[in-house]
């Protein structure tokens, strides 16, 4: 994987780069995911704060905050979602379909107790979060 990838909103107003390599990537089975992201599945990359920068159209970026586990970021101009930033768990969320460059390559499945659509891939499936992220840890059956 290249050290440095560029992705954009919807309508390319926004443009943001990652760099480094992601600290995870998966599936998130939530429903505020599902929701938001209007699938029955969100996919994630995630990384460090300081490894994801908007470098351009900043003064079109939007937020939206329905808990404090989650800053939700947008382009006001064309809606498109952006990423998310995790303060509690010190990691940013870059929608893998935001950074079209980076091979997304899952490892688990979280909040899979939400699921509306089950998956059969052999990776790991978790009730809620891995046990290092506050999470129960706990696998469930696929």
């Amino acid at each position: 994987m290249s050290d440095k990838h560029t992705g954009t909103c919807f309508c390319g107003a926004v443009e943001i780069e990652v760099t480094g390599e992601p600290e995870a990537m998966g599936y998130c089975h939530c429903s505020s995911c599902r929701s938001w992201s209007a699938g029955p599945v969100n996919a994630f990359t995630l990384w460090k704060p300081e490894n994801v920068k908007v470098t351009r159209g900043a003064a079109f970026v939007g937020e939206f905050r329905k808990t404090a586990n989650s800053e939700r970021k947008f382009c006001t101009k064309c809606g498109g979602h952006l990423m998310s930033a995790h303060p509690s768990l010190g990691l940013t969320d870059v929608y893998a379909a935001t950074i079209p460059s980076v091979a997304f390559v899952p490892g688990v499945h979280v909040n899979y107790a939400e699921t509306v659509l089950r998956i059969k891939d052999g990776l790991p499936k978790l009730r809620d979060f891995p046990s290092e992220m506050g999470g129960s840890g706990e696998a469930l059956p696929e």
